[in-house]
């Protein structure tokens, strides 16, 4: 079963045992999908691949973090909540992240493998140890983790 087909079950799923935060997820994941779909010129009711789909969660997440951090400094509590509860959602069909403690020796192989010395090429390194991961980090981690090897 695809990821996309896990998604259109758990929907269901919650409609049936009403469970209001997970089925208004699914249904702005699904919605999501279906928008990712015909910006890339293909029908809403094709499916799209496992990658394709990471890549939607991972963006809706990184959303709701946003919001989360943005409600909370504008002290709307009110708000943060329902957010919360997408992000767990969302969390569920999302690989789990990397530590940074199992990113440093990557960074650090890449490193010595590019033959980076000096700061100026930090860019050059994130991006590396980004592709080197496949989406299994957060940037941001990746992003502290290659400053302290400086």
């Amino acid at each position: 079963m695809t990821l996309h087909e896990q998604i259109r079950t758990d929907m269901k799923v919650a409609l049936k045992a009403k469970e209001a935060a997970k089925l208004r997820t699914t249904r702005g994941i699904l919605t999501a999908i279906t928008n990712e779909l015909v910006a890339t010129g293909k029908t809403p009711q094709d499916a799209l691949n496992d990658d394709g789909v990471l890549s939607v969660i991972k963006r809706l997440a990184k959303q709701r973090k946003d919001s989360i951090e943005q409600y909370t400094k504008a002290d709307r509590m009110d708000l943060v909540e329902p957010e919360k509860e997408e992000l767990a959602v969302l969390e569920t069909y999302l690989p789990k992240m990397m530590s940074v403690a199992e990113i440093k020796p990557i960074a650090q192989a890449k490193m010595t493998e590019l033959g980076i010395e000096d700061k100026s090429k930090i860019g050059m390194l994130i991006g590396a140890v980004m592709k080197e991961l496949g989406g299994r980090a957060d940037g941001g981690d990746v992003k502290t983790v290659v400053e302290e090897l400086f």
